[in-house]
């Protein structure tokens, strides 16, 4: 028996929880632990050596420390409607950039740009297809051509 064939009107909702990446918390903690030594071995003038590694390994230690602390946030596309909210809140100018397995999700909320970075641990593979998918859907251009009618 054949089964009849179910046609939407709209796409479903895409909806995506964003959380800090383990991984990029480890590249931080990695960095802070390398940067003493990237400094001594440095050209600094030697009064200024261990103070500068000492600044170095606390900027990158307090960098890993905010990334690993920023709260979470659900990202909501809905690309029939053209909507996308993060946290139940209305965003403009949604672009993504595909950096090979990172995905860069960035948008304008309230006349402030946000951007949210997506690692493979915070994101799976389908995941990530469906997130390139929705976002193409969602982010055609509504502007008026350039060329005359």
């Amino acid at each position: 028996m054949r089964t009849p064939s179910r046609s939407w009107k709209r796409s479903a909702p895409c909806r995506f929880d964003w959380r800090p990446s383990r991984w990029q918390t480890a590249a931080h903690v990695t960095f802070a632990l390398l940067m003493p030594l990237a400094v001594l071995a440095s050209g600094i003038p030697d009064p200024y050596r261990w103070p500068a590694a000492l600044l170095a390994t606390g900027l990158a230690a307090g960098q890993g420390w905010c990334h690993a602390r920023r709260p979470g946030c659900r990202i909501v596309i809905l690309p029939a409607d053209a909507l996308v909210t993060v946290d139940a809140v209305p965003v403009d100018d949604l672009t993504l950039h595909d950096r090979g397995w990172l995905l860069q999700l960035q948008w304008r909320c309230q006349g402030r740009r946000h951007a949210r970075l997506f690692w493979p641990d915070t994101l799976p593979r389908p995941a990530r297809r469906e997130l390139r998918l929705a976002v193409r859907a969602c982010c055609i251009s509504r502007s008026r051509p350039a060329v005359a009618p």
